[in-house]
């Protein structure tokens, strides 16, 4: 762990990684375990970009303040942490393209795995939001290491 590991302290490094299961919980609590008014009895997805984004900003008046709130600024926050565990735990994820391309790969998989459960829907603005969410966290992670990648 400690070869590809931004800190080189054992001890930061189990912390970062005892933080990053933490927040691993919490959203499979989040995206997976939730209450029985959020399964469908079909398959529900949305392949076009920006469709769902676009429904949230130009027809906010027509949803509940906390439902366009959470669906647009909850997926860009809620993955923020993602930004901040995976490259520092994994100096290679430092690089934006290994590092979007490892978050892609677990934010398809999660919104694959939501829509065959029916426990919620595979929507690409989903991925969109979530990956910017993400970008976020790596450009923070980015600003305060001050390392050249």
């Amino acid at each position: 762990m400690l070869k590809s590991s931004f800190y080189k302290n054992r001890i930061v490094n189990m912390c970062i990684a005892a933080l990053t299961i933490i927040y691993a919980l919490i959203m499979i609590k989040l995206l997976f375990l939730r209450g029985y008014s959020y399964y469908w009895d079909s398959y529900n997805y949305n392949l076009v970009p920006f469709e769902t984004i676009k429904r949230y900003v130009f027809n906010r008046h027509s949803f509940n303040q906390d439902i366009w709130v959470k669906n647009l600024f909850g997926n860009i926050i809620l993955f923020i942490p993602l930004g901040l565990a995976i490259p520092t735990l994994n100096i290679k994820y430092m690089k934006v393209i290994p590092f979007v391309l490892f978050v892609l790969s677990i934010l398809i998989s999660v919104e694959l795995i939501q829509m065959f459960t029916k426990v919620g829907s595979l929507d690409i603005d989903d991925i969109i939001l979530n990956t910017f969410g993400s970008l976020i966290g790596l450009g923070v992670t980015r600003l305060f290491i001050h390392r050249k990648v």
